[in-house]
């Protein structure tokens, strides 16, 4: 009788690990939530993803759990997050994974977050544009966005969701409304652009992409990515026909992903690793970690518009120092007059979608 007691509360002690809200079992186990943490649980700081189990917050997840700054990490989605927290639970990494299922448990997953990463709402498919996703999307991250007002107001926000050119100006105007607003904690990912950039630039110059940098400001979205070539690392020049073709590649390296795909999904892994690249640049400004500097989508007095994506410093508070684009070329300064005037409507278009 006394095995199977000991059992038993093993057996509860493990399923309140994994759904911290299982009222029942912790009425039946007398168990609560804070006596589940994993024995030698990592020192670091705690993470939320909010999207947890879909396309890109399942490999978002699995990579967030392999970072040595997460001691806690809370994956949360409408659909499946029992099973991907499940799966992800018994990686032998430090971070103590929790799953939360459905709105109910929204609150309880963003309680006490260090970082809280969105990557949930609807994927592109072949023939849409970023702006089809918008009215699905825009209605989701207000949901999250109130809940992170409500349970963790200091938390540093890595929006994914696309438009990100839009949800980052309603995520903003949600904080506002909540009076909770910190735009030093509000960075729309932009990281994909750049490890795109790196990427495509590595290939035309023959070099390893780590030792690339290339900065892209803007936007996220088509026209609104701006690589600035002329300021690549290490420098290097480009023919006008290198600059054209790299500039247009980089720029629709979306769709370049959901037309392969065929109609199967969109830029899910690429993205995944994106995000995480991010979000580990953002835990080491946490830790103040010097000379952390990464581009981001974040309200910004660099142009005229409310929001631009340019390099940033990243610390204890989020984003602490937005740096001015430095000097473009001929080609870049179209470029950006022309990224500006469509950013500017994706702008609007998701303040407008709160202030309605």
């Amino acid at each position: 009788m006394e095995y199977s007691s000991e059992a038993n509360k093993r057996i509860a002690r493990l399923t309140a690990h994994l759904y911290p809200r299982n009222l029942q079992m912790e009425e039946s186990s007398g168990l609560k939530q804070a006596m589940c943490r994993a024995k030698g649980g990592a020192p670091g700081f705690k993470v939320a993803i909010l999207g947890a189990a879909g396309g890109i917050g399942q490999p978002l997840a699995m990579l967030m759990k392999m970072n040595p700054l997460v001691s806690v990490l809370h994956l949360y989605d409408v659909v499946n997050a029992p099973g991907v927290t499940a799966d992800i639970s018994h990686m032998d990494t430090g971070a103590v994974v929790r799953g939360f299922l459905g709105q109910p448990q929204l609150e309880s997953a963003l309680t006490g977050m260090d970082l809280v990463i969105i990557p949930a709402g609807v994927p592109r498919k072949p023939g849409m544009t970023r702006d089809d996703l918008f009215n699905i999307n825009a209605g989701i991250v207000r949901t999250l966005c109130e809940g992170i007002a409500k349970c963790c107001p200091n938390a540093i926000v890595n929006l994914i969701s696309n438009p990100v050119n839009s949800t980052v100006p309603i995520a903003a105007e949600v904080f506002k409304k909540a009076a909770t607003y910190d735009p030093k904690r509000l960075l729309g990912v932009t990281m994909l652009d750049v490890v795109r950039a790196n990427t495509f630039v590595a290939e035309v110059l023959g070099l390893d992409p780590r030792e690339v940098d290339v900065p892209v400001v803007g936007g996220h979205a088509g026209v609104t990515i701006l690589p600035l070539l002329s300021q690549v690392k290490p420098p290097c020049s480009f023919t006008p026909q290198e600059t054209e073709y790299l500039t247009n590649r980089i720029q629709n390296g979306g769709t370049e992903v959901v037309e392969a795909k065929a109609g199967t999904g969109s830029a899910t892994l690429s993205m995944a690793y994106a995000a995480v690249k991010f979000a580990d640049a953002c835990l080491r400004g946490l830790r103040g970690d010097a000379g952390v500097v990464e581009c981001a989508f974040v309200a910004s007095q660099v142009t005229e518009l409310p929001f631009f994506a340019s390099k940033v410093r990243l610390g204890r508070i989020g984003a602490e120092e937005v740096f001015q684009l430095g000097p473009l070329n001929e080609y870049e300064r179209t470029g950006l007059e022309k990224a500006k005037k469509e950013l500017a409507g994706s702008i609007q278009k998701g303040v407008s979608f709160i202030k309605k």
